[in-house]
């Protein structure tokens, strides 16, 4: 046997006691293999593959602790990790990160391609009408949504806005959108799962693929998910993952929000806070992460009929908070600049988003490059630089009286 090839919360589970007897139910994990080894739909004797993915040398299955133990042994076989469970983590958002100057420039994300990786879509709302191409479940049925996640998510990055004349748009409602059901009705799934709905996507030749989901714990970027959005950028898709709910601490950062090449995304408020519950870095192996903010506070999108996440606005419309919204306005930007330039690359898209940030001046592992400005990145992938801020104007002179003078902020609160 061989322990090092055993993720550590997989060996702690199977160092629980009676975690090896015959009674105790069959362990869910994914396989990770050496690049020249053959894969097929069996494992090892008795053990069949749930999924084989082609991004990555990996395979999901479930077997008991004695038969994971026995194939550390497999000189093919590089590492295993327990299969853990993901869970999910507009019409005044949009103009504090720039997006309807981009919709004036003439980019609304027509012609580009969004997967949702979530709990669905409401395919009969409104906001969505002609513009879901393709849908497919990997928790059991159809991409419907019953849980209203994956449609306020879907609604964020690529909503129209029609059951409300056009107020709660996403940031791209003019893009398309693929959608992978990978959580069920309580916004639960598993890793493998959630992998094949992004293997999926990848399939369907998107260019952005959005993940408000993630992991509990934190991650150095080398679990079998974060590595198989690594490998989808790889293939020149943008990925965009949200940075998670666990915040204020540091260290936070689970998967994917720790995948090294995808856009890490946390929160802001409307008053350009960084949002206490956003997870901050830096990673388990001390990367800073996130790579940059959008809001997510309060956020109102498109409800899923039938169901009450967050708090519903209308029949058709809820808002809602968390990273999981602001990480589909990143997407939804990202559909703005790849129409604007097509053939931009992933690293090109992250790094014009990145470098025009606005510095809120806070600690890189809460705020990232800072909140983005998409008006100011559209212009640099254009290759014009944004204008410089304008020069802070001079405190004004003490009056003779001795007093300062006034200054009236309003204080907001939430």
């Amino acid at each position: 046997m061989d322990e090092s090839k055993l993720a550590p919360d997989l060996l702690s589970r199977l160092r629980e006691p009676h975690a090896l007897e015959a009674a105790v139910p069959p362990v869910p994990v994914i396989i990770k293999y050496g690049p020249d080894a053959m894969r097929s739909q069996t494992v090892a004797e008795g053990i069949e593959a749930r999924y084989v993915y082609k991004l990555t040398p990996t395979v999901a299955t479930i077997a008991r602790g004695t038969d994971i133990l026995d194939l550390t042994d497999d000189e093919s076989i590089e590492y295993i990790w327990y299969d853990e469970e993901i869970h999910t983590c507009l019409d005044r958002s949009l103009p504090q990160i720039q997006v309807p100057a981009v919709w004036a420039a003439g980019y609304r994300g027509t012609g580009i391609k969004i997967a949702i990786v979530d709990t669905g879509i409401d395919p009969a709302h409104p906001d969505f009408a002609g513009r879901i191409v393709a849908g497919a479940s990997f928790v059991g049925g159809d991409y419907g949504d019953e849980n209203g996640h994956g449609t306020h998510v879907a609604s964020t990055a690529a909503g129209s806005g029609a059951a409300q004349g056009g107020r709660y748009q996403g940031a791209a409602p003019e893009a398309t959108l693929f959608i992978a059901r990978t959580l069920d009705r309580n916004g639960s799934g598993s890793m493998s799962g959630v992998m094949a709905g992004v293997e999926w996507a990848v399939e369907q030749s998107v260019q952005v693929i959005n993940l408000s989901l993630g992991g509990s714990g934190s991650s150095d970027g080398q679990d079998a998910l974060s590595l198989t959005c690594n490998a989808a950028v790889a293939r020149g898709i943008v990925v965009c993952v949200a940075a998670g709910n666990a915040g204020p601490g540091s260290r936070t950062i689970g998967s994917p929000g720790a995948a090294a090449d995808a856009i890490t995304v946390g929160a802001v408020t409307r008053e350009d806070g960084v949002a206490s519950f956003s997870s901050r870095g830096p990673t388990a192996d001390g990367r800073p992460k996130p790579d940059i903010c959008f809001p997510g506070t309060d956020i109102v999108a498109a409800r899923a009929a039938g169901t009450s996440m967050g708090g519903p606005v209308d029949e058709r419309y809820t808002a809602a908070s968390g990273t999981s919204m602001a990480t589909p306005h990143a997407a939804g930007v990202a559909a703005l600049l790849l129409q604007a330039v097509p053939g931009l690359t992933p690293v090109q898209v992250k790094e014009a988003l990145l470098a025009t940030a606005l510095n809120l001046g806070q600690d890189q592992n809460a705020q990232g490059a800072g909140r983005a400005q998409a008006e100011h990145a559209l212009r640099r992938v254009q290759g014009d630089e944004p204008p410089e801020p304008p020069p802070e104007e001079p405190e004004p002179p003490p009056k003779k009286d001795g007093c300062l003078p006034t200054f009236l902020t309003p204080l907001i609160g939430r």
